[in-house]
């Protein structure tokens, strides 16, 4: 099963995608979608829109996960976050992939085994699991550790493929 993982961001989106299947993650690309800063925050979502439509053609993907929202601090920083978020969420749906979407903690918990893991921490495990030789960016593993996290979690959501469901956890 092919399984795109998102970690959404106004100024860069992280993606990585992953095949699992036996139990077994196994690698596939991951890398990050970067904003023009100078462009207008529509320009922007629309340079998510379109890089996640690319690599859900490129990938064909059967699963879709994305990190849910947490609050920040800054109502305008959260507000950005929401919306790049809401721009992945729709051209998923508009592909009618299976949408998962888990939070922060989880992801951490899964991936590392603590729920308030360090970026270092979460590369490293990614670089672990997937046997990669060397980390990929910071977005991109993060992308790749929610794409784990959801192949972790596979066993025990007793889905049906092409269910078009959505499942938060």
């Amino acid at each position: 099963m092919i399984i795109l993982g998102i970690d959404p961001g106004s100024r860069i989106t992280g993606y990585g995608v992953i095949n699992f299947s036996g139990n077994k993650a196994h690698y596939i690309d991951s890398g990050c979608i970067k904003m023009d800063l100078k462009a207008s925050s529509a320009y922007r979502l629309k340079t998510i829109f379109e890089g996640i439509d690319y690599l859900i053609g490129i990938y064909k993907p059967e699963h879709f996960s994305i990190e849910q929202v947490f609050m920040h601090k800054n109502p305008n920083s959260a507000l950005k976050l929401g919306q790049a978020r809401g721009v992945s969420l729709c051209v998923a749906a508009m592909a009618t992939l299976d949408i998962f979407e888990y939070s922060p903690t989880k992801i951490k918990q899964t991936v590392v085994g603590n729920g308030h893991a360090t970026k270092d921490q979460i590369n490293h495990m990614v670089c672990k699991i997937l046997n990669l030789p060397k980390a990929p960016q910071t977005d991109a593993a993060d992308a790749l550790a929610i794409a784990l996290c959801h192949a972790f979690h596979l066993p025990f959501l007793n889905i049906q493929t092409r269910a078009k469901t959505q499942a938060k956890i």
